[in-house]
């Protein structure tokens, strides 16, 4: 943007002088952390200064930019620290200090700095159905397409995902505006854009369904004798504390489902719309409502129940939180997994695995995975950038690089897997110009959190100098085109011709393929959804039934978890009851039939890929 006359810059002066007066960026609500980085000052405060850069198109890194990020989806809270936070320190010169929904209010949460009138520099939303388009309404996101933001600063996202451009202007900017992008977006049309693994299992600990015989499972049911089977060859871990089948967590649930009641529906080719009540086949037009009998969140619940009975689910479910359940995983103190990226990624250590150690996939009969399909338009993630951010400029920068190959090398598995992290330690490229890990990056990804990153990267533990916004940018899954390789490094050639642990060994000559994806997609077992777009605005529920629906969602989640610990079977299903006539008094029916229409809406979405 043009340097601006003496006189407007006068007037900019002012207008600081105004809002530090009136508290700018400050609210009394906003953590500490955040109060301080958002105090309005003379080099960042007017949107007019803010913006402002040379002629060529060059921003000014040469003082320090400290950012609030407010992400619904992050599970950390505090300084982003460590290796990310050392690279943007050396590209960008900045900070950022995260402020997470899902550790302290949720909803609440969101609702009080939405009130506020300041989100923070940077928002991320878990998904595009509710506060992203009452922040869009309620003036609280910046617009990418003034001042030519997103035209002089985001020219790679412009370029390379255009389709996702426009997705943002017709859904949500009235055909104009852009106040934020989708997250997992992809240049392929089509197919399954997981990676080596599927977003969901079941996993089970290898080595101990093994020395159980490896039984057939035929139905989701049929988990719960082997994995007591399981549990009773290794009652107790290596510190002689107590072993369970499931250990749950409630951190996640937001205001709505019992999250961890969902993920059984997805291995048999469902997923939820988000804030509803169906669940949509991947690659049918059908649904159904997921309090209906036959819904897999209603049989998981009973099957929860039923391992409580078993004495295989952890008793501490109810109070933990997911930070709690990774330590429990890393600790050999739970034998089952909903996702690769949970007991897999936590408990496999080298030494573990060659040893014959670890989770490992254990499909049942009538598996059908559902499968995310590549997404030109974008996910219903979505980051955006605050009302009142300093520098948006030098933010758009940032959001931009973050979608380039490299930014993309460097994140790629933020948000479902472990990130690639930097070049140059974790990994390299060899003399054919092919990504390899490197030793010390396997043992980052392996290990996590005790995994210590050379004081030049950063420092701290591996785990915790990631991304913290919990937010996949590009899809892992898709090609770089610098290198011809997916982003993800377990995609890798040089990844997948290692040599194999005595765990993946055994695994691969039992199962007759080299990756849990292959197995399915062998098997002919996926249901990919196509990823599409209605060209309209997204139908949204009316303020009305909103609070309906969240009252419901209250009620359920509440409902849900005293279902699960029921001392026994007639308290059960008195809960259930109580749970259906609640609901229905509160107007599920209403609910229903919105729930309804954004089914078709999504149906019609999808012939836009076909």
């Amino acid at each position: 943007m043009k340097l601006r006359s003496t006189l407007l810059l006068l007037l900019s002066a002012m207008l600081v002088f105004v809002l530090a007066a009136c508290g700018g960026g400050n609210n009394s609500s906003a953590p500490e952390s955040t109060a301080q980085t958002s105090k309005p000052s003379a080099e960042a405060s007017s949107p007019v200064a803010e913006t402002s850069a040379p002629d060529d198109g060059t921003l000014d890194h040469s003082k320090p930019l400290k950012l609030t990020v407010f992400s619904t989806t992050a599970n950390y809270a505090g300084p982003q620290t460590g290796w990310f936070a050392k690279i943007i320190k050396d590209k960008f010169n900045m900070e950022l200090e995260i402020v997470a929904s899902n550790l302290t209010g949720g909803d609440t949460k969101i609702s009080a700095l939405m009130a506020s009138g300041d989100m923070g520099d940077i928002i991320i939303f878990g998904d595009d159905k509710n506060h992203y388009p009452n922040a869009i309404k309620g003036k609280l996101l910046l617009d990418w397409t003034q001042d030519g933001l997103l035209e002089q600063y985001g020219k790679d996202i412009n370029a390379t995902f255009p389709k996702a451009v426009e997705k943002a202007k017709v859904a949500f900017g009235g055909g104009a505006s852009v106040y934020g992008i989708g997250n997992n977006v992809a240049t392929n049309p089509s197919g399954p854009s997981e990676g080596k693994d599927m977003t969901w299992g079941p996993d089970l600990r290898w080595d101990l369904y093994q020395q159980a015989g490896a039984p057939e499972i035929k139905t989701i049911e049929d988990y719960l004798p082997v994995l007591k089977q399981m549990q009773e060859l290794e009652p107790k871990n290596e510190n002689g504390k107590k072993t369970y089948a499931f250990s749950l967590w409630s951190d996640w649930d937001g205001n709505y489902k019992m999250t961890l009641a969902k993920q059984f529906a997805n291995m048999l080719g469902y997923d939820e719309i988000a804030d509803t009540a169906v669940y949509v086949k991947a690659d049918e037009e059908k649904y159904y409502d997921f309090l209906s009998e036959d819904s897999w969140y209603m049989k998981s619940l009973k099957l929860y129940y039923e391992a409580n009975q078993m004495g295989l689910l952890d008793p501490d479910s109810l109070t933990q939180k997911f930070d709690d359940v990774v330590a429990k995983y890393k600790d050999g103190r739970v034998l089952f997994s909903w996702f690769p990226w949970l007991g897999a990624a936590n408990y496999n250590t080298p030494e573990k695995t060659a040893e014959g150690k670890g989770f490992a996939l254990v499909p049942f009969k009538d598996e059908l995975m559902y499968s995310t399909g590549f997404n030109v338009y974008g996910g219903n993630g979505i980051i955006a950038i605050g009302a009142k951010a300093k520098e948006p400029a030098r933010i758009m920068e940032l959001i931009n690089w973050m979608y380039t190959p490299e930014g993309a090398m460097i994140s790629a598995g933020s948000g479902t897997a472990v990130p690639n992290g930097p070049e140059g330690l974790t990994w390299e490229m060899d003399s054919s110009g092919k990504p390899v890990v490197t030793d010390f990056g396997w043992k980052a990804y392996t290990d996590q959190q005790n995994t210590q990153v050379p004081a030049e990267y950063g420092g701290g533990d591996y785990y915790y100098g990631s991304n913290q916004m919990n937010f996949s940018f590009v899809v892992p899954a898709m090609v770089n085109p610098d290198n011809k390789e997916p982003y993800d490094h377990n995609l890798w050639t040089t990844t997948l011709q290692r040599n194999p642990s005595k765990l993946d060994s055994d695994w691969r000559a039992k199962m007759g393929v080299l990756t849990p994806k292959e197995y399915f997609e062998k098997n002919n077992l996926l249901a990919v959804a196509p990823q599409g777009f209605t060209g309209k605005e997204p139908l949204t529920m009316d303020k009305t039934l909103e609070q309906k629906n969240k009252q419901i969602g209250t009620v359920i989640q509440q409902i849900s978890w005293k279902m699960v610990f029921a001392k026994n079977q007639a308290e059960y299903d008195k809960l259930n009851k109580e749970l259906h006539d609640k609901v229905n008094g509160l107007g599920y029916a209403e609910v229903m039939e919105f729930s309804v229409k954004k089914a078709e809406e999504l149906f019609e979405a999808r012939k836009s890929v076909k």
